[in-house]
């Protein structure tokens, strides 16, 4: 149903912006940060910041805001009536019980992934992932495999949206070179990580399907560099996650 923008609210929009503007590497902004992320002018991010702070999901110490916990009442609330992080968290949990590594899955929200279910055996990234956290879909194994059921077309303008920033010296920057990387996974199946979204750290992700084969979501296995090279992770973990994916299939509509 299209919806006229003379129903919506502007007020609404430009508080949402700001929120979004709170991510892991600026978890802390003065308003002319905040104006300058999301556009608005400093007034308006001033109001915004205000607003948000009088309702207890800022807090405010005369420079700097940072978000509340309260904030994740709405990250929950969405999580709450998604039936798809209830059905793969028992299934987590069982995969990485029997194969002792960390194991997540994720959606695809614009250029980057939102991580929706975790079981984690240890920690293996320098920030703590859980629901609700967010990565860029360039260099994650599980952003990959959602890029490249898209087609390049549609890859190509999801990728525009955001910088590919290098997170380390290995990541691919290039939009040629991921596409050709995305057309691998593309006819793989699977994609591989190796130290693009954190050095010390690789991956291997599948996409995740519903019954009528769309990909919905996708999940990873990750755990920290140790030595073996990366083709090692097709043959301890793809078994693992080609049965995760075959027993989802049959469970999501």
């Amino acid at each position: 149903m299209a919806i006229s923008e003379r129903d919506t609210m502007g007020g609404l929009a430009k508080g949402l912006l700001v929120i979004e503007a709170f991510n892991a590497e600026q978890p802390r902004q003065s308003i002319a940060q905040v104006a300058a992320t999301t556009g608005l002018d400093r007034a308006t991010a001033r109001r915004c910041l205000l607003t948000l702070a009088h309702h207890g999901y800022a807090d405010y110490d005369g420079k700097f805001f940072t978000l509340t916990p309260r904030v994740l009442r709405l990250g929950t609330a969405c999580l709450a009536t998604m039936p798809l992080p209830q059905l793969v968290q028992p299934l987590l949990d069982r995969l990485s019980d029997s194969i002792g590594e960390s194991s997540s899955v994720s959606i695809l929200d614009g250029a980057e992934i939102v991580y929706i279910a975790r079981a984690a055996q240890r920690r293996v990234m320098s920030i703590s992932l859980m629901a609700g956290s967010r990565l860029p879909a360039h260099c994650t194994s599980m952003g990959r495999v959602m890029l490249a059921a898209l087609g390049e077309t549609e890859a190509r303008l999801r990728l525009a949206t955001a910088p590919m920033a290098a997170r380390t010296p290995f990541t691919i920057t290039d939009i040629d070179a991921l596409m050709q990387r995305l057309s691998e996974i593309r006819a793989a199946g699977f994609a591989i990580n190796d130290q693009e979204v954190e050095v010390g750290l690789q991956s291997i992700a599948v996409p995740l399907l519903n019954a009528r084969g769309l990909v919905v979501a996708a999940a990873n296995i990750g755990l920290p560099v140790r030595g073996d090279g990366p083709e090692i992770l097709v043959q301890r973990y793809l078994p693992a996650l080609l049965g995760l994916q075959s027993e989802l299939r049959q469970m999501i509509r």
